[in-house]
């Protein structure tokens, strides 16, 4: 593999775990100095410690992505440290799990400021650093943002507002010499099973996500750095994940009838 960001400066949010983690140990290893944001210092740690182990240059910037201070202070302390900012991965995000019926305004408000607030406060805060030296953004949204199910509706809803986010940003950015990718994966091997509607992670609790449908969060991750790399405007994958998202798009008449819940009838 060719050491494609030599000598760039890429920050990660939701870099402590799953495709965040894989991200940041994939651009160590292309030459890149990699900056890993999330809310749990000593997951930080642990990544920058195992990019240190290989080689690479990393930095631990905790930072909670509903908290606009905690952004602009992360983006501050990343350029006044390593002088440049070539890459961003809006990576953070959870799924808030239930019905309509049963959510209640705090859980709305927990994930929209995640994964829709974050990801737009991210990008702002980097921005200006990205225009001076021609950058990329990574925004990681899903499938979700493209079909939806029972008792995903927030969740999806957040990932339908990431994808438009991304689709504005790279018209808003055409001719700015700064890219957006917008990734939808389908299932991959992360702990988003695991974590409740209050963002807590819970090890104990069993992934019922079909096995054989997941892929290695390392596996996405090359798929991710390859699109941002060159440049792409939108990827889906995986195999499952393309199917989904082509029914959800196509026919989603076919998707109400296969997955709706038609009570009374």
């Amino acid at each position: 593999m060719g050491k494609r960001f030599e000598g760039q400066v890429a920050w990660i949010t939701g870099g402590g775990s799953g495709i965040g983690r894989e991200l940041a140990l994939l651009l160590g290893q292309e030459g890149a100095t990699v900056a890993v944001s999330g809310r749990r210092l000593d997951r930080l740690q642990e990544v920058v410690q195992e990019l240190e182990k290989r080689g690479a240059r990393a930095i631990a910037v905790p930072c909670d992505v509903t908290r606009e201070d905690q952004l602009q202070d992360a983006v501050g302390r990343i350029v006044n440290d390593r002088k440049r900012l070539d890459l961003v991965i809006a990576n953070a995000g959870f799924a808030v799990s239930g019905t309509i019926e049963s959510l209640s305004a705090e859980d709305w408000r927990r994930q929209l400021e995640t994964n829709v607030i974050g990801v737009a406060m991210t990008i702002r805060h980097s921005l200006p650093h990205l225009k001076t030296s021609g950058g990329r953004i990574g925004i990681i949204g899903s499938v979700a943002g493209m079909i939806t199910y029972p008792k995903a509706g927030a969740y999806s809803a957040s990932k339908y507002a990431v994808r438009a986010i991304g689709q504005t940003l790279s018209m808003e950015l055409a001719g700015s010499g700064v890219s957006c990718t917008t990734v939808h994966p389908g299932y991959v091997e992360t702990e988003i099973a695991q974590v409740d509607n209050q963002g807590k992670l819970n090890p104990a609790w069993r992934d019922r996500r079909p096995r054989v449908l997941l892929w290695p969060a390392d596996r996405a991750a090359r798929v991710i750095l390859d699109a941002v790399h060159r440049r792409k405007w939108e990827v889906v994958f995986t195999a499952h994940g393309k199917v989904a998202a082509f029914l959800g798009k196509h026919t989603p008449g076919l998707v109400y009838h296969a997955l709706g819940w038609k009570k009374g009838r």
